[in-house]
Formats: structure tokens, C-alpha cells, sequence
């Protein structure tokens, strides 16, 4: 049995399973999604303790004690505010159909939760794991990079 925290919230699991079939299927949190089963498209990310993880190839066993971050849980709990990626990605149309939106965003908090002031070239390689097929990235790069000059915490 492994136990830890989703967006703040403790759970028991039983069942050894992929994390992100626990999140979709257990938990109903559909912002993870299920892009290629492999580790390899990023549409799955969510953090633990702190880093960006393919959900899709890390088994809740593996999760046992940690705190796990969903899309869901970046928003102001008690003002409602979108996280500063979120809004960013908002301001700049960074998206197109929003797929694989959430694995970037969640790949780019754990960016500026390392480090708040990230190059171009440090965002390009923080997101070389994510992959869109429906968007230019530049659009994601100036809407993080304006952020990063700011320095989002």
C-alpha cells in the first residue's frame, strides 16, 4: 500500500498501478492525459516533490510518502487565482486545443520552482520532454519568458 498527497489531499492506495491510471481512473483528475503510454510526449507531467515526472511510467508505489502536484492544485486555494503560468499561457495564447497544455504548464512550474529566472534556452530544454502537435512552442517560450524576467516563485 502506498500513501501520499494529491494537490494536498491524502490518499491510500492498494493496488499497485501507472500513477497516471489512478489519477484519471481512481481520482477523476483528467488533466494528466495519456499521450503515448511511454514517457516520451509529456501530456502526462505532474510534479513530485518538486520535479516534473511522467506520470504515465511511475507506479504508485513509487509515489509512497510524496506530495504530488496536479494542474488542479496550482490555483490559489483561497483567492481562486490562476497560477502566474497559468495566466501567462492565458495573456499569450499558448495553447491551441490544450491537450498536451497541461503537462507543459506543469513542466514549467517545476522550472521556476528550481528557478525563477530561466533563460530561453533553459525553458526550451525544461520542455524538450513535451510535445505538441497542434502549436508552435515560440508561443509557449514569450509567454514563459516574460515570466521569467518578471521571476515567478
Amino acid at each position: 500500500m502506498a500513501v501520499f498527497f494529491v494537490n494536498g489531499t491524502e490518499v491510500s492506495v492498494e493496488k499497485n498501478q501507472r500513477l497516471l491510471r489512478y489519477l484519471r481512473d481512481d481520482l477523476h483528475i483528467h488533466s494528466a492525459k495519456d499521450g503515448c503510454s511511454e514517457g516520451a510526449c509529456g501530456c502526462c507531467t505532474v510534479i513530485i516533490n518538486g520535479d516534473a515526472v511522467a506520470s504515465c511510467i511511475t507506479l504508485t508505489v513509487e509515489c509512497d510518502g510524496a506530495e504530488i502536484t496536479t494542474i488542479e492544485g496550482l490555483q490559489n486555494p483561497v483567492t481562486n487565482e490562476l497560477d502566474p503560468i497559468q495566466q501567462a499561457f492565458i495573456d499569450e495564447y499558448a495553447f491551441q486545443c490544450g491537450y498536451c497544455t497541461p503537462g507543459i504548464i506543469m513542466a514549467s512550474r517545476a522550472l521556476f520552482n528550481h528557478n525563477p529566472h530561466p533563460t530561453r534556452e533553459e525553458i526550451a530544454e525544461a520542455l524538450s520532454g513535451n510535445y505538441c502537435r497542434c502549436i508552435s512552442h515560440y508561443h509557449v517560450l514569450d509567454a514563459l519568458e516574460k515570466l521569467a524576467k518578471k521571476g515567478v516563485e
